[in-house]
């Protein structure tokens, strides 16, 4: 890891990463032109480019490297299963937050609840499970030191 890796340059405030705040994960992002329609509407499938790059941020905040985990123990981490539930419109310029808690660890995956605010209004949310894979695509167990580093940020879903 590098001296700046997580921190944004001089005269800025904050972590390129985002920040944790009562087990929640909090990723700052501004919608771009790329990432809109000519109505400056965000396209539906960049949310899920959104919550993809925070659940990457709140590892690296804990200290995993993907590269680094890949490069090490043959392991990534893929998109099992998605589901979006969407009520508002991101738009052009606008700045969101995407907020993520990781709510089960399995043996060969984790669970994501994850929603993408702007302001006091949510404008997405996603239930996310990403399974441990290795580099053949086969599912493994998710490494140790990958639960070891989520275990104290685990919020369970609340059964109704």
């Amino acid at each position: 890891m590098t001296a700046l890796s997580g921190t944004i340059a001089a005269g800025f405030p904050g972590s390129l990463s985002g920040s944790l705040v009562d087990g929640e994960h909090r990723y700052p992002l501004r919608i771009f032109y790329e990432d809109t329609d000519a109505g400056g509407i965000v396209y539906h499938a960049r949310y899920l480019n959104f919550a993809e790059r925070a659940r990457t941020e709140v590892l690296r905040l804990l200290g995993i490297e993907q590269t680094e985990l890949r490069d090490r123990s043959g392991v990534v981490f893929a998109l099992r299963r998605c589901s979006l539930d969407f009520r508002r419109p991101a738009r052009l310029d606008d700045l969101v937050e995407v907020r993520s808690r990781f709510t089960a660890l399995k043996g060969a995956s984790m669970v994501a609840d994850q929603s993408i605010w702007r302001a006091d209004e949510v404008l997405v949310r996603l239930e996310v499970e990403v399974a441990s894979v290795r580099n053949d695509g086969r599912p493994t167990r998710i490494p140790e030191t990958v639960r070891a580093a989520l275990q104290p940020y685990l919020t369970p879903m609340e059964q109704g």
